[in-house]
């Protein structure tokens, strides 16, 4: 069961694609646990969730997949689980706060809101990532061979 989880080839397309992502994701993961990066910390990210309506176990789940998600696409750590926690931040970020801006981000500033464009890249990239793994330069790939 493990070698299946932690199961990957040396691709350098599934590195390329893991790191830009985690190094994408980490600033708004540190944002939320950490207040960094103009961030409101995790109590303020939590207050703001709950308020959205979003259980406080799902807010917690929320702040850690994104900040050790990131965290674990740029190592290729858990590559699987790190992209799956991803992907449904952003399923759900999508469905609760973007999808009302329509399609395209905010680039000239003119609407009330962000739109859903980034995150269905990052629904796309964490898909593929969950699919094959991390690829080359993983942690994974070392846990693997100790496995085998």
């Amino acid at each position: 069961m493990f070698q299946k989880f932690f199961k990957t080839d040396s691709d350098i397309g599934s590195l390329i694609l893991r790191v830009v992502a985690g190094i994408v994701m980490f600033p708004h993961g540190a944002q939320k646990l950490l207040g960094w990066f103009g961030g409101y910390g995790f109590t303020g990210t939590m207050g703001y969730l709950v308020g959205l309506g979003i259980p406080t176990p799902v807010a917690f789940l929320v702040i850690i997949g994104e900040f050790f998600g990131s965290i674990g696409l740029i190592l290729g750590l858990f590559t699987r689980l790190s992209a799956l926690g991803v992907g449904i931040v952003m399923i759900g970020a999508t469905l609760i706060a973007h999808t009302e801006h329509g399609f395209f981000m905010n680039w000239g500033g003119n609407q009330k809101g962000e739109g859903y464009e980034f995150h269905l890249l990052m629904m796309a990239i964490t898909l593929v990532l969950a699919i094959k793994g991390g690829g080359k330069a993983s942690v994974d790939s070392l846990i693997e061979g100790k496995l085998e």
